[in-house]
């Protein structure tokens, strides 16, 4: 395992654990420190410091919080590398990096892992219905029934709130489409 890839999955794992709350000068300050971590792995990845399928998992992960459609999809790659390579939480995370990819870009997920906050609950990013949930199984990922009660369970404690202003293009759109 590649020791310095290790420890900027478990900076970022720690980070993550408490994420501050969206346009605060805390969450600027971590997307910062998120974009450090993935131009650095990028580094790892160039001077060839993959070599095991926890590497690829921890690259992944790193890429995961990125910001774009590009970083989703690295993310994807990765994942589905270390899943290849027989690392099982590696199945969960290939599926959401997909599934993030797709939200990026304005396009129903296919698994049903991501959500978004509409500005009164939370709610789980539409999913293309094609997917069945024995697929998602093979993923790692729960049966669609269980995806939209978590949505449901996550918005019991919060109050409404305004979507911020500078939310991404494709939420906005989303929250036009949804009629919010």
């Amino acid at each position: 395992m590649n020791d310095e890839l290790n420890a900027l999955f478990e900076a970022d794992r720690e980070e993550h654990s408490n994420v501050p709350e969206f346009g605060t000068p805390a969450y600027i300050a971590l997307r910062e420190r998120d974009r450090q971590r993935r131009e650095r792995t990028t580094a790892i990845i160039t001077l060839g410091g993959l070599q095991s399928a926890e590497d690829y998992y921890h690259a992944a992960k790193l890429f995961q919080h990125g910001d774009t459609p590009d970083d989703a999809w690295q993310a994807h790659t990765l994942a589905s590398k270390a899943a290849e390579c027989g690392y099982r939480p590696a199945r969960w995370l290939s599926a959401a990096a997909l599934d993030r990819w797709l939200m990026y870009q304005g396009k129903p997920q296919k698994y049903g892992t991501q959500y978004v906050w509409d500005g009164y609950r939370d709610r789980l990013w539409d999913v293309e219905q094609a997917t069945s949930d024995v697929e998602r199984a093979e993923w790692d990922v729960p049966p669609l029934a269980e995806q939209l009660q978590k949505a449901v369970e996550a918005s019991r404690n919060r109050s409404p709130s305004p979507v911020p202003e500078n939310a991404p293009p494709w939420l906005k759109d989303a929250l036009k489409r949804w009629q919010v």
